[in-house]
């Protein structure tokens, strides 16, 4: 794939049914007519915060939804109807159910590993266990860990994470990292001890320059779990979008938002940012299908929100 791609995505107003984002002009797009089109299909979740088994049927409005065990075979046959598939994960894997309380996360880590995950960011509730056990954790992790604004120099973890990651699919390159939300009052702080939190926009402009320009990503994808919107100056995903230059898709987490439809954001320099977030507990599997047709053109085929 040529790296001289245009980051544009040339969205226009999006057209809802059932949950599908279908963007104008799809139907005549040379990417779908052209089956050597590079077509790449992103699957991701946020805050399934130990849930193994589905919600209980207790009469509640998630009752008997969810479960690992679904949310795998979901992905298994996407897998097998598409080519070039990545998954992704937005942080608070643990804490929430027993399974945590008695395994520590290393169920959870065991389960994701099993369901080919290629990468994940640390949210806030993976702390729960302190930083040895998160460490330990990730032992059991065929995954890597990407933050790139927290600092674990002298911690722990120092070493055990990574900025971000570069997957090859079809052809393109994509770039992946991770940003994760202010510590500090929201974690005890024996729990993420020298931990040093960086500004994640600065950051998040950084390494995704770093990711174009040098690395020559044809795709910048943010891990976030910074949360999807506030009132308040606290950033979020929002204001990320808003204030980037170089990513194209974030993927959010912490604030379990269920979007119906991804947001986008238009950046500092008028490019389109796909925003996205599927609530909690593995309730929903996110899938963006996206086609590169070539001719410095880049669209957003479809954005759906599963069902788990």
């Amino acid at each position: 794939m040529s790296t001289t791609t245009s980051r544009r995505f040339f969205l226009r107003k999006a057209a809802i049914g059932g949950g599908l984002l279908l963007v104008p002009g799809l139907a005549g797009a040379a990417g779908l007519l052209n089956p050597a089109a590079p077509r790449l299909t992103i699957l991701h979740t946020n805050d399934w915060h130990s849930r193994i088994e589905p919600f209980p049927d207790d009469g509640g409005r998630n009752a008997n939804q969810g479960g690992a065990v679904r949310r795998l075979r979901l992905i298994e046959q996407i897998r097998a109807a598409e080519p070039n598939v990545i998954l992704l994960d937005s942080g608070d894997i643990f804490q929430g159910t027993p399974y945590f309380n008695f395994f520590a996360g290393e169920l959870e880590m065991k389960l994701m590993t099993q369901m080919g995950y290629d990468a994940a960011t640390i949210g806030n509730h993976d702390f729960d266990g302190g930083m040895e056990n998160l460490v330990t954790q990730l032992k059991h992790a065929d995954f890597p860990m990407l933050t790139a604004n927290y600092d674990f120099k002298g911690t722990p973890l120092a070493g055990k994470t990574m900025d971000y990651q570069i997957l090859e699919r079809g052809g393109l390159k994509i770039g992946i990292f991770g940003l994760g939300i202010e510590l500090d009052g929201l974690v005890p702080d024996d729990l993420f001890g020298n931990t040093k939190y960086q500004d994640p926009i600065d950051r998040g402009n950084t390494v995704a320059a770093m990711l174009r320009r040098e690395k020559k990503c044809d795709l910048i994808i943010c891990l976030s779990h910074l949360g999807y919107k506030y009132r308040e100056d606290k950033v979020d995903d929002v204001k990320l979008a808003a204030a980037s230059k170089d990513i194209d898709i974030i993927l959010g987490g912490h604030t379990h938002t269920f979007l119906n439809e991804p947001t986008v954001v238009n950046n500092e320099q008028g490019d389109p940012v796909i925003v996205n977030q599927v609530g909690f507990g593995g309730l929903r599997l996110g899938r963006m299908d996206i086609t590169f047709p070539g001719n410095s053109k880049r669209r957003c085929v479809a954005c759906n929100n599963l069902r788990v």
